[in-house]
């Protein structure tokens, strides 16, 4: 899934579709991240990020806590992600 592919859940007016649009969304750019943080950890990142690996490890703690917390209400809420 891309981001492109979320458009139609993201404008629904069924705030579970909305909900679920903001999960994939946060899901794919963690997941790229991830990808992006593992490269650089293994030494064949093909370019030098202009921010400090520790700035974007932070990013990505945060957002898997964020995740952590849409999957907990999508729980409560009877979201099928």
């Amino acid at each position: 899934m891309e981001l492109k592919d979320t458009i139609d859940l993201m404008t629904s007016e069924d705030y579970k579709d909305r909900f679920k649009a903001e999960y994939y969304q946060t899901k794919i750019r963690y997941d790229k991240l991830h990808k992006m943080l593992v490269k650089n950890e293994a030494g064949v990142l093909d370019f030098t990020p202009t921010v400090p690996i520790s700035k974007l490890m932070e990013q990505k703690r945060y957002m898997g806590e964020y995740l952590r917390m849409l999957e907990i209400r999508a729980a409560i809420e009877n979201i099928d992600l």
